[in-house]
C-alpha cells in the first residue's frame, strides 16, 4: 500500500513504539482508577526531573488507550446530546499521535476518528505544564470536542478548556490557565492581538505561551483561511465625511445596464454572423470578443461557444489579439465599450466612453488637477492679493480630494456590480452584507472587504453602509501559527500541499494508513455542454438514487448552486435538506444525518466537515452514500474533501462529479491541452462526455490553480514577513511597558535616544561651529519639549556625547520634581499609559501606511523594479519614521501628563519656578524669585501653502504621502 511513497518508513519506524504501547497498556488493565489517574503526576514529577517527552511517549500514550478502554459504556453529555463513550484508539490511530508529537501532518481519511488521535500528544505534551491547543473550524466543534474529548481528560486528571466567540476576559483567561484549551484559529488569534496589541495592564492578558497547538483540518485552516488576515478594526474619525458611494450607486447602476443591453446586442449580432459563412464569422469575432471582455458570463457569448468549431475560432482569433502586435486594436475596442472586467484579476476599468457616460457634462471630471503646476502659476500672479492665492490653492486641494475619492469609489462600485454575486462571494443577512468563504462554504460574519469594496456592496444592496474602519492590530494566520514552539495538524487531504506546508510552516505531511481498507468507487466525469443540461442530469441521477433508497450527498460550489439544486428537486417532489451560508445553524445535525436511507442533503463546498455521516440500517447493502459534485473546484483537495465524506471505515461508497463548459474552471483554467482538442468537435444536445483522460486534463487544470494561487500566498506572505518583524519589535516593547516593575527606564532610554538621534543630526555643524543655528534650534528644542533652561553657553565646550549626557541629566532632575508630587504606583502606571498610547497611536497610522505602500508598489514592477525590494526599503524607512515619532510622543507626553488635574497644576507650578530660578538673568537687572515667568510662546507663522491632509499626495509631484516629504519640514517646526 505505501511502495515508492516516502511516509513508509516513518510508519515501519512506528510499529515497535505501537507495539510497546500495546504492552505496557495491556499491564496498565491491572491497575486501579485511582492508581492510573496517579500516573499524569508521576509523568509530570519525571519531565520536571529532566525526563524527555519523547521517552514518556510508549507509557503516556498507554494510559489514554487504557483511559478509554475503562470508559467505555459511560454516557457523556455532549453539546446537550447525550451520547456513549466507545472508542479506544486503534493501532493506526496511535501512529497518528505520534505524527502528531513528531510536528508532522497526519493526513487521515474521513472516519478514521482524528478527534481521539488529538488526545494522544495533546496529554503528553500538556504533562509539561504549558497551555496545549487544539484548533478546530468553528465553535461549535471547539465546543464539541472540548467536552467529548475532555472527558477523558478530566478522568486523567488534566484540566480542558474551551475558548468561544462570546467569552468575556475573565473566562478567557481561566480557558487559557488549563492544560489543554480548544477554540478557533480566528478566537486565538484574536485574543494574541488584543494581547499585544491593544491590553493595556497585565491583567487583560488573556493567553500565557505558545508552546503546542495540533490544527485540525489543517489544509482549510492554514491554506484556505490563511489568505484572509486577522484584523482588529474600528471607526475612522468622525470628523471625515462619508464616501459617496450611495450619491454614485445610480449611476454605476445604470452604467451595467448599458454595458448589458450593449453586449446583448454584439452577441446576437455575432450569433447572427456565425451562420453567414466564414467571412461573416470574421467580421462576428471582434464583437464576440468585445462581449467576453464587458460581460464574460453573457448566456448569448456562451450558447456560441458551444459549438466546437465556433470555439475553436474564437479562442484562436482571442489569443491573437492579447499579443503586442494587435495591442492598439484591443485598446479600440475596449473603448468602444463601457467598461472592461478582468475575472481572473478581479478588475473593472472604465473606458473614455463609460466616463463621458458618467459624467457627460464635465469632460474633466476624471482629470486630477496637477497641484504642483497650479500652485506655481498662482503664485507668480499679480492680480490676486496673498489671501486670494491662499482661497484659490485651497479650492483646489478640494477638488482634488473630492475626484480623487469619487473615482476610487466608481471603481469599487463598478467591481461590486461587475464581480461580486449575492450568494456566490456574499450573502445579505439581517441587512448586512456578510462575506462567504469561497473554500468552506461558510459564512464569515464581522469580516469586511478592505478599500471600500465592503461598501461598495453595501450601496450596491441597498443596505446600512457601515463606516470605513481604520486598522487597530493585525496579524496573518500565518505569522500567528509560527509562533508556536511546537505546530502540528491533521486533515484528511494535506498530499496535494505538502509543499505550500513546508515552505511555510516547516512541517511535513506523513499519510496514514486506515483501520480497514477504503472500498469507495471513484466514477469517471462527467461534462455536459450548459449547466441547464448538467442540473437536468443531476436531477435524474438524484432521482434514481432517491428511489433505491440510497442516500445522496449533493456537493455545491456556492449558495446559488444549491438553491437551484433544491427548487428543482422540489419541482419533482423530492425531500431534501439544503445546507449552505444562510444555513449553517443546524450545520453539523444535519450533515450527521445524511447517511439515511432515502436521504438528500446539499451542502455548499462540504460545509459540515468534522462531523462524521454515518449509515443508517441497510444502507451498505445499498451501495452505501453517493456523493455527487455539481462542480469542480479549483483546488482538487476540496474535492478530495467532497468524496471523502463516504466510505468511512471500511464501508461502500460512490462518488461522481457533473462539470459543464459554463463552469467557472472550465471557461477560465481548461482551455488548453487534451480538453481544447475534444472541445473543438461538436456533441449534441444533452450529450455527457465521459473519459479517464478528461478527468487527468481537469485536474491538471485544477492543479495550475493551485500553483497561481500558491504563488499569490507566498508572494503575499513575504509582504507579511516586513510587517511582522516591525510587529514583534512594537509589540515586544510594548509588553516590556505593561510587565515591567520600572517603566521609567523604557521612557529614559526613548528620551535618551531621541536626543541623541538630533545630536547625531547636528554632530558635523555643531563640531564645525558650536554657537551656529544647529545648536540654536537643540536647544529651543530641548526648552520647548521638557521644563529645563538648556542654554548655549552650558554646551557649547562639551563633545556631542557629553551634551546628550548633560540634557538627559537635565530632563531627569526636573522629572524628580513630578515624582514628588504623584504617588509612585499611580506615577507607574500613568508612565505605562504615556508608552502604550504613543505606542498605539502611531502604529495604528502605521498600519495603514503600510496598506497603501504594499499596493502602491506594484505599479513599480512596470519600472523593471521589484515590487517587493521596493516593499522591503521603504518599510525600513517607514519604521525609522514610526520609531522616531513615538519616542517623539513620548518626549512630548513626559511633563504634560498626571494623575490628577490638581497634580498636573501643582507639576506646572513647580516646574515653572524651578525654569525661573535656573533662568538666565538679565544684564539690566536681576530678577526675583516670587515674579513669575512663562515658557516663551511662538507666534503663529502665516500658511505659506494651502492645508494638505497628512495622508494626501504631496503637492511638489514627488508621489510620496505628505507627511514624507514636504510635511516632514512642517512636523520639525512644529515640533
Amino acid at each position: 500500500m505505501f511502495s515508492g511513497r516516502h511516509y513508509r518508513k516513518f510508519v515501519q519506524r512506528c510499529m515497535p513504539i505501537v507495539a510497546r504501547i500495546n504492552a505496557i497498556e495491556e499491564g496498565y488493565q491491572k491497575l486501579s482508577d485511582d492508581e492510573l489517574k496517579a500516573k499524569t503526576q508521576e509523568f509530570m514529577k519525571r519531565y520536571q526531573e529532566g525526563e524527555t517527552l519523547d521517552s514518556l511517549l510508549p507509557e503516556a500514550f498507554a494510559v489514554v488507550k487504557n483511559a478509554s478502554r475503562r470508559l467505555v459504556g459511560q454516557k457523556i453529555t455532549v453539546s446537550e446530546h447525550e451520547l456513549v463513550w466507545n472508542m479506544i484508539p486503534y493501532d493506526v490511530q496511535m501512529i497518528g499521535g505520534i505524527a502528531l508529537h513528531e510536528k508532522k501532518i497526519a493526513e487521515m481519511a474521513t472516519g478514521e476518528g482524528k478527534t481521539l488521535v488529538a488526545t494522544l500528544p495533546l496529554y503528553l505534551n500538556a504533562l509539561t505544564g504549558k497551555n496545549c491547543q487544539l484548533v478546530t473550524i468553528n465553535d461549535y466543534l471547539a465546543k464539541r470536542d472540548s467536552e467529548w474529548n475532555g472527558f477523558l481528560y478530566k478522568f486523567l486528571g488534566l484540566t480542558v478548556g474551551c475558548i468561544q466567540n462570546s467569552m468575556g476576559s475573565a473566562e478567557r483567561k481561566q480557558a487559557y490557565g488549563c492544560n489543554i484549551t480548544y477554540g478557533t484559529s480566528s478566537e486565538f488569534g484574536f485574543d494574541y492581538l488584543r494581547d499585544n496589541g491593544m491590553a493595556t495592564s497585565a491583567d487583560d492578558q488573556v493567553q500565557r505561551d505558545y508552546f503546542y497547538c495540533i490544527v485540525d483540518e489543517v489544509d482549510s485552516i492554514l491554506i484556505d483561511e490563511a489568505r484572509t488576515p486577522l484584523i482588529i478594526s474600528g471607526p475612522v474619525e468622525d470628523d471625515e465625511r462619508e464616501a459617496p458611494f450611495k450619491e454614485l450607486r445610480g449611476d454605476v447602476s445604470n452604467l451595467v445596464q448599458l454595458q448589458a443591453r450593449l453586449c446583448n446586442r454584439l452577441a446576437s449580432e455575432a450569433m447572427e454572423a456565425f451562420d453567414k459563412g466564414d467571412e461573416a464569422m470574421e467580421n462576428a469575432l471582434p464583437k464576440l470578443l468585445q462581449v467576453k471582455l464587458g460581460m464574460p458570463k453573457n448566456k448569448v457569448l456562451f450558447r456560441v461557444l458551444e459549438n466546437g468549431t465556433y470555439r475553436n475560432r474564437f479562442e484562436k482569433y482571442e489569443l491573437e489579439m492579447h499579443g503586442d502586435y494587435n495591442r492598439s486594436k484591443l485598446y479600440d475596442l475596449k473603448e468602444e465599450l463601457y467598461f472592461s472586467i478582468d475575472e481572473k484579476q478581479h478588475q473593472a476599468d472604465l473606458s473614455e466612453k463609460g466616463r463621458n457616460t458618467l459624467n457627460p457634462h464635465n469632460p474633466d471630471a476624471f482629470m486630477m488637477p496637477d497641484l504642483p503646476t497650479i500652485f506655481s502659476d498662482l503664485d507668480r500672479r499679480t492680480d490676486l492679493s496673498p489671501q486670494q492665492v491662499q482661497e484659490k490653492k485651497a479650492e483646489m486641494e478640494a477638488l482634488f480630494a473630492k475626484r480623487s475619492e469619487e473615482i476610487h469609489c466608481l471603481s469599487q462600485l463598478l467591481r461590486a456590480y461587475c464581480l461580486y454575486e449575492r450568494d456566490v462571494e456574499y450573502v445579505v443577512q439581517d441587512g448586512k452584507v456578510v462575506i462567504i468563504d469561497e473554500n468552506t462554504g461558510r459564512a464569515m460574519p464581522g469580516r469586511r472587504w478592505s478599500e471600500g469594496l465592503h461598501q461598495a456592496v453595501e450601496a450596491k444592496e441597498d443596505v446600512f453602509i457601515e463606516k470605513e474602519t481604520k486598522t487597530y492590530a493585525t496579524i496573518t494566520i500565518q505569522n500567528y501559527f509560527r509562533l508556536y514552539e511546537k505546530l502540528a495538524g491533521m486533515t484528511g487531504t494535506a498530499e496535494t500541499e505538502a509543499q505550500e506546508f513546508y515552505d511555510i510552516y516547516k512541517l511535513t505531511v506523513v499519510t496514514i494508513p486506515t483501520n480497514k481498507p477504503c472500498i469507495r468507487t471513484d466514477l469517471n466525469d462527467v461534462i455536459y455542454k450548459t449547466r441547464r443540461e448538467k442540473y437536468n442530469a443531476v436531477i435524474q441521477d438524484i432521482q434514481e438514487a432517491h428511489k433505491r433508497g440510497q442516500p445522496v450527498l449533493v456537493g455545491t460550489t456556492s449558495v446559488e448552486s444549491s438553491e437551484v439544486i433544491g427548487k428543482m428537486l422540489k419541482r419533482v417532489h423530492i425531500p431534501h435538506t439544503v445546507l449552505n451560508a444562510k444555513f449553517h445553524a443546524r450545520e453539523a445535525d444535519i450533515v450527521a444525518l445524511a447517511g439515511q436511507k432515502g436521504g438528500v442533503t446539499i451542502a455548499t463546498n462540504m460545509a459540515g466537515r468534522g462531523t462524521d455521516i454515518k449509515l443508517g440500517e441497510g444502507i451498505p447493502e445499498l451501495g452505501g452514500l453517493y456523493v455527487l459534485g455539481t462542480e469542480r473546484h479549483d483546488s482538487r483537495r476540496v474535492d478530495r474533501q467532497l468524496r471523502g465524506r463516504c466510505s468511512r471505515q471500511g464501508d461502500p461508497g460512490l462518488s461522481k462529479f457533473y462539470i459543464s463548459l459554463e463552469d467557472d474552471l472550465m471557461r477560465l483554467f481548461a482551455n488548453a491541452g487534451p480538453i481544447s482538442k475534444i472541445l473543438e468537435k461538436s456533441f449534441s444536445e444533452g450529450e455527457a462526455l465521459e473519459h479517464a483522460l478528461l478527468n487527468r486534463s481537469i485536474g491538471s487544470a485544477q492543479k495550475k490553480v493551485e500553483e497561481q494561487n500558491y504563488t499569490i500566498r507566498k508572494r503575499l506572505l513575504q509582504y507579511d514577513d516586513v510587517l511582522n518583524k516591525q510587529r514583534e519589535v512594537i509589540y515586544g516593547l510594548r509588553n516590556d511597558a505593561i510587565w515591567t516593575e520600572n517603566p521609567k527606564d523604557i521612557i529614559f532610554e526613548m528620551v535618551d535616544d531621541e536626543i541623541g538621534s538630533r545630536l547625531d543630526q547636528i554632530e558635523h555643524e555643531f563640531k564645525r561651529d558650536p554657537e551656529g543655528e544647529e545648536s540654536n534650534n537643540f536647544i529651543r528644542w530641548m526648552n520647548l519639549h521638557f521644563p529645563v533652561s538648556l542654554k548655549l553657553e552650558q554646551i557649547k565646550d562639551l563633545s556631542i556625547d557629553q551634551v546628550q549626557a548633560f540634557a538627559v541629566s537635565e530632563i531627569a532632575k526636573a522629572y524628580e520634581e513630578k515624582e514628588s508630587i504623584e504617588k509612585p504606583e499611580e506615577l507607574k502606571n500613568l508612565e505605562r499609559f504615556v508608552i502604550i498610547r504613543a505606542i498605539d497611536k502611531h502604529w495604528q497610522e502605521h498600519l495603514t501606511e503600510m496598506e497603501d505602500l504594499r499596493r502602491s508598489v506594484g505599479l513599480r514592477g512596470y519600472g523593471q523594479k521589484d515590487p517587493l525590494s521596493e516593499y522591503k526599503s521603504e518599510a525600513f524607512v517607514f519604521f525609522e519614521e514610526l520609531m522616531k515619532q513615538i519616542r517623539n510622543s513620548v518626549c512630548v507626553n513626559l511633563f504634560r501628563s498626571a494623575t490628577t488635574k490638581d497634580n498636573l497644576q501643582q507639576l506646572a507650578k513647580r516646574l515653572s519656578k524651578r525654569i525661573h530660578v535656573s533662568g538666565p538673568a538679565t544684564e539690566d537687572q536681576g530678577e526675583r524669585p516670587s515674579e513669575k515667568k512663562s515658557l516663551p510662546k511662538i507666534a503663529p507663522r502665516p500658511r505659506e501653502t494651502p492645508r494638505v491632509g497628512r495622508n494626501d499626495s504631496c503637492p511638489c509631484g514627488s508621489g510620496k504621502k505628505y507627511k514624507k516629504c514636504c510635511g516632514t519640514e512642517s512636523m520639525s517646526v512644529l515640533s
